[in-house]
């Protein structure tokens, strides 16, 4: 399974037992804007070089 997948099933999780526990309010809203942000946030947080770097890395895998 893909790195990418296992983030997605996290993810969901995570957004599924805040709507279990705190049901459809203002934390988990929170919980889904922070599952959302915070790889949007770390993307910004990189410079040019650094992304043409991880994109070449997503396309060939690593050690290749």
């Amino acid at each position: 399974m893909s790195p990418v997948k296992k983030y997605a099933i996290g993810a969901g999780a995570a957004v599924l037992l805040s709507l279990i526990f705190f049901g459809a309010g203002w934390i988990t809203l929170l919980v889904i804007l922070g599952v959302v942000g915070a790889p949007v946030a770390a993307w910004f947080m990189l410079d040019e070089s650094q992304r043409q770097r991880l994109k070449r890395v997503r396309r060939r895998g690593i050690g290749h």
